[in-house]
């Protein structure tokens, strides 16, 4: 099996963790149930929800069984963690509505057949828990002072903290007993702020059941400009389509910070990172084009690979095409011919295939098409190493186009950076 916290590690994903090397153990003994929790305070998912989500699917990758926990339950309580104020309560039936929604937006990242993974709601059985037993069988298994100690709790403490919020680490580890007994789940992940509620799980679950589970929590990312990742000055940026749309999203990643750019790229893409690691070393012009496979990367994950292709061509319509080097991460998936880009208006003249039998030189062609003022400049510029042919560079002596250089029944010539021409072959 994969080493699955070898691939959250090289990526960046691990920032605290619970008793790692009895962990390594269980996950190397066999497929292992893991959860991560996600309350529906709102009807989408968010760029940030990513991270955890990407998590989810490196474990099923590596041969182990997600839970996706969508807290209905919880949002009922609100989770001061991160917040300095307390979350706008929303109705049940608000919250029902949210669930429904992200259930159907999460089943597009994980394969949830039987054995594979499982989505589960916490308002299924916190809905009947009975007040005073549950104070008996599980509150009094809680310290109030070390709860208090967590850092979500103080910080709340200075500007006011609800007894109803009070309850949220208590409902969360209760939580993971749930899970556990149910369900043999022996992890849980979350972001950095959970780490005091997962600590609580873990406590709770070893307390009654005298069991080893375990903890495991992501960075809380923000941006290079120290803003939170997923904001920008409009809002958040969703992952519901209705609410973001693909291009936006595509766009909000293509212009992301130089600074950002590896660590996105081994966040939210699958690329190996063998390759994500040479952007370091990337010339400005490199880092553009890594950019690119970035953004087409990551919304061809959240909304597809059509999606995404349309994003990248209107982005070229508006931009410019922009060519894709194939030594750039080369294991995506991106169409690296500035054709797909730009093919809607590239300029184009047809050309009889008989021609290209006795072979044709290129400066021939690019002089009729226009591409250079007279078939001497046309080979000056083979010369000068300015001429590509389907984006491979030529070179004097190796211009001869024959029925070979036909690619899906075209040519593409392109001069310098950003001069095109496209040859229909008849």
């Amino acid at each position: 099996m994969k080493n699955f916290l070898a691939e959250l590690e090289s990526r960046g994903f691990i920032r605290q963790i619970t008793e790692r090397e009895k962990l390594e153990e269980k996950l190397a003994a066999g497929p292992m149930m893991a959860y991560i929790g996600f309350d529906p305070t709102a009807d989408s998912l968010h760029a940030g929800s990513l991270l955890p989500i990407m998590a989810l699917v490196h474990l099923q990758r590596a041969g182990h069984r997600p839970i996706l926990l969508l807290g209905d339950g919880t949002a009922r309580v609100g989770d001061p963690s991160g917040h300095t104020e307390m979350r706008q309560m929303l109705d049940g039936k608000a919250i029902g509505r949210n669930t429904k929604k992200i259930k159907k937006q999460v089943e597009r990242f994980l394969d949830f057949s039987p054995e594979k993974a499982i989505i589960l709601n916490n308002y299924d059985w916190l809905k009947n828990l009975r007040y005073v037993k549950f104070l008996r069988e599980i509150g009094r298994h809680f310290s109030v002072n070390r709860m208090l100690s967590a850092e979500a709790y103080k910080i709340r403490m200075e500007r006011g903290l609800s007894f109803l919020e009070f309850n949220y680490q208590v409902l969360q580890a209760y939580d993971f007993l749930v899970l556990y007994r149910k369900h043999g789940c022996v992890l849980q992940m979350g972001g950095d702020d959970q780490w005091g509620n997962i600590l609580a799980g873990i406590d709770l679950v070893r307390r009654l059941e005298s069991a080893e589970v375990f903890g495991l929590t992501f960075p809380l990312l923000t941006t290079a400009n120290q803003q939170k990742m997923g904001k920008t000055a409009s809002g958040a940026v969703w992952l519901d389509p209705q609410r973001t749309s693909p291009y936006d999203f595509y766009q909000y990643f293509r212009n992301v910070d130089d600074r950002d750019l590896e660590n996105f790229l081994a966040f939210f893409t699958f690329l190996p990172m063998e390759e994500i690691r040479m952007v370091k070393d990337f010339s400005e012009a490199e880092l553009n084009q890594a950019k690119t496979i970035l953004a087409f990367e990551i919304t061809k994950f959240v909304h597809g690979e059509k999606e995404a292709e349309s994003a990248w061509k209107a982005a070229a319509r508006l931009f410019g095409a922009q060519r894709i080097e194939p030594r750039i991460l080369p294991a995506s998936s991106i169409n690296r011919s500035p054709l797909a880009g730009e093919q809607d208006n590239l300029p184009t003249s047809n050309l009889p295939g008989t021609r290209l039998q006795p072979g044709l030189p290129a400066w021939e062609l690019i002089f009729e098409v226009g591409l250079a003022s007279s078939r001497s400049e046309a080979r000056r510029l083979i010369q000068q190493g300015g001429v590509y042919i389907n984006d491979e560079r030529i070179s004097e002596g190796q211009d001869l186009l024959s029925p070979d250089s036909v690619k899906d029944g075209a040519i593409l010539i392109r001069v310098g950076k950003k001069k095109y021409h496209k040859i229909r072959v008849t």
